[in-house]
C-alpha cells in the first residue's frame, strides 16, 4: 500500500520534532550546559541534512506527488507576498460568485506591473472549506477571463500559478457549465497577444490546470506534479485499486522531469534545500529569477508573435513519427 506524505517523511519529522526540542532547551539551560546541547544539535542536523540529501536525491513519481501536497508547501498568496509589489486583488466574475479557490489581481515586480492569476489553496479545515481545496468552480474560470481581458486591454504581462487536483467536480458546477469555463480559458489564454507565463508550484490537476496554463511559456517546481488524473483516480480506474497510487503515479508520467522529456514544459525550477515546503524562501527566489528570465525573453515578441509561437508549441505536442 502507498504511504501518505506523513508516514513517507516520519523519520525526517521525527529528526525535525528533536531539534526543535533541543533549541528550546538550549536557550532554557545554563551555560554549562548549552555546550553539550550545542553539539547534540549539531549532530542532529547533520543526521537531518545527510537524510534529505539521499532521499530526496532518488525520489519516485509518487514521492514526488506526496511532496506536491506537503502541508506547509507555498501556495499562489505565498508567491504573492514574497516577491510581488503593490498587490491588489480584484473579486468575482461579474456573472455569479466570487471564487475563492483562484485568486487573482494586479502587482508588480521590479517596478513592472502584471495581472496575476492562481489557484489557492489553504492549511487548516476551516480554510480548506473556504478555497473548495484548491478546485475551481466556473465561476473563478470566468473571473480569470476577466483578468485576462484586463491584461490584453492594459498590454499587461500574465503569471499564472498552477495548484489543483482538478476543477471542481460537483453538480453545482456542472450545472453552470464548468466545461465550457474552462474551454473558454483556454481559448481566452489562445488569442492574448502579451506574454503569459504559467507556473506549476504543487498540483496541476487535469483540465483544472490547463483551464489557467496555456500559457506562452509553462514552468515547473521540481516536485511539483502535471497530470489529466490524480494517481489515486488512476488506480481506481484501470486496477480496480484506489491504494496502488505508487503504481499508477509511474505509469501517468505526471513528474516536471517527465514532462520536460515530452516538451510540455519550456524549463524544471529547483526548489530550495528539502524541498519548497522546508526551504520557501530560496524557493521563491528561484521561481522569481525564472519568471522573470522568461518574460524578459517574451518582451522582444510582437503581439502577432506571441500568438503564433504559442500556437506551434501547443500543436507540436503529442506529435511523432513513423519510420
Amino acid at each position: 500500500m502507498a504511504k501518505t506524505w506523513r508516514e513517507w517523511e516520519r523519520p525526517l519529522i521525527e529528526l525535525e520534532e528533536g531539534i526543535a526540542k533541543l533549541r528550546s532547551m538550549q536557550a532554557e539551560e545554563a551555560s554549562t550546559k548549552a555546550t553539550e546541547i550545542e553539539e547534540q544539535l549539531q549532530r542532529l542536523e547533520r543526521s537531518r541534512d545527510n537524510y534529505i540529501r539521499v532521499k530526496y536525491s532518488r525520489l519516485g513519481p509518487w514521492e514526488r506527488t506526496l511532496l506536491s501536497r506537503a502541508e506547509n508547501r507555498p501556495y499562489t498568496l505565498d508567491y504573492v507576498g514574497a516577491f510581488v509589489d503593490d498587490w491588489v486583488e480584484l473579486h468575482g466574475d461579474r456573472r455569479h460568485a466570487d471564487d475563492k479557490a483562484i485568486v487573482g489581481g494586479l502587482g508588480s515586480i521590479d517596478e513592472k506591473s502584471y495581472v496575476i492569476v492562481g489557484h489557492q489553496k489553504a492549511r487548516d479545515l476551516k480554510g480548506r472549506q473556504y478555497r473548495n481545496f484548491g478546485m475551481a468552480k466556473p465561476e473563478g474560470y470566468r473571473k480569470a477571463i476577466r483578468l485576462f481581458d484586463l491584461a490584453e486591454r492594459f498590454k499587461l504581462p500574465v503569471i499564472s500559478f498552477i495548484d489543483t487536483p482538478a476543477a471542481d467536480p460537483g453538480l453545482e458546477s456542472e450545472s453552470r457549465g464548468i466545461s465550457e469555463a474552462i474551454a473558454a480559458g483556454m481559448f481566452k489564454m489562445f488569442s492574448l497577444g502579451v506574454p503569459t507565463v504559467a507556473l506549476v508550484i504543487g498540483e496541476g490537476g487535469s483540465g483544472g490546470a490547463i483551464g489557467i496554463g496555456a500559457s506562452s511559456r509553462v514552468l515547473m517546481l521540481e516536485n511539483s506534479v502535471y497530470s489529466v488524473i490524480p494517481p489515486e483516480g488512476c488506480a481506481a480506474i484501470l486496477w480496480r485499486d484506489p491504494t496502488a497510487n505508487d503504481r499508477a503515479a509511474s505509469a501517468l508520467k505526471l513528474t516536471a522531469q517527465s514532462a520536460l522529456e515530452f516538451g510540455l514544459v519550456d524549463e524544471v525550477i529547483p526548489e530550495g534545500f528539502g524541498g519548497a515546503h522546508r526551504n520557501p524562501q530560496d524557493t521563491f527566489d528561484n521561481a522569481r529569477d525564472a519568471l522573470l528570465r522568461h518574460f524578459a525573453d517574451l518582451a522582444t515578441l510582437s503581439p502577432d508573435q506571441i500568438r503564433r509561437q504559442r500556437y506551434e508549441k501547443y500543436r507540436r505536442m503529442g506529435v511523432t513519427s513513423e519510420s
